[in-house]
């Protein structure tokens, strides 16, 4: 559970740093709101499995 969770950590921070990144580009993509959409899943994902690992017990 705990290296799960770390991992899970790890991505998001990667994500958010990958996102820092693509908001100093000047090119007009999109990939910015697409990192921050997978952080934001990633969050939820990791929420959802620590609320169900808390209820298994």
């Amino acid at each position: 559970m705990h290296i799960i969770v770390a991992i899970a950590f790890i991505l998001i921070l990667g994500n958010l740093g990958s996102t820092l990144y693509f908001m100093t580009d000047k090119s007009r993509s999109k990939r910015m709101v697409w990192s921050l959409a997978a952080r934001v899943d990633f969050s939820i994902t990791l929420f959802l499995f620590i609320l169900i690992a808390y209820r298994l017990g």
